[in-house]
C-alpha cells in the first residue's frame, strides 16, 4: 500500500524559510514524477513544481518566482520543497503527490495518483 507523508510545516514569521519533506513508501517511484502543491482555504489547489524521475531534474510553473526550490532523493523516495522569503500569502496546506504515469512531467492534480495528507504552513506578518 502506498503512503506519502509530508513533514516540516509549522508557524513561521514572514521573511523566514522552511524545508518541507515528503517520503513515499510502499513501492519505488523512480520512474514517476513527484511534485508539490498547496491549497489555501477557498482556493484551488496550486501546482508549485515537481521533480522528474531518476536522472532528471526539477520543473516549475511560470507563476513560481524563484522562492521555491524542489529537490529529490530518488533512492529514498523523498522529495523536498525549500521556501524562502515566506509571505503571509504562502499560508496554506502543502501536499506532495506522485504522478500516475511513468515518464510524464505532470502538472495538474488529475495527473497525480497518490497524495499525502498535507502539512500546514502558516506565515505570520
Amino acid at each position: 500500500q502506498v503512503h506519502l507523508v509530508e513533514s516540516g510545516g509549522g508557524l513561521v514569521q514572514a521573511g523566514g524559510s522552511l524545508r518541507l519533506s515528503c517520503v513515499a513508501s510502499g513501492r519505488s517511484f523512480s520512474e514517476y514524477a513527484m511534485a508539490w502543491f498547496r491549497q489555501a482555504p477557498g482556493r484551488e489547489r496550486e501546482f508549485l513544481g515537481g521533480n522528474t524521475w531518476s536522472g532528471g531534474g526539477p520543473y516549475y510553473p511560470g507563476s513560481v518566482k524563484g522562492r521555491f526550490t524542489i529537490s529529490r532523493d530518488t533512492p529514498k523516495n523523498t522529495i523536498y520543497l525549500q521556501i524562502v522569503s515566506l509571505k503571509p500569502e504562502d499560508t496554506a496546506t502543502y501536499y506532495c503527490a506522485v504522478a500516475g504515469s511513468q515518464w510524464v512531467p505532470a502538472t495538474t492534480p488529475s495527473e497525480f495518483a497518490y497524495w499525502g495528507q498535507g502539512t500546514q504552513v502558516t506565515v505570520s506578518s
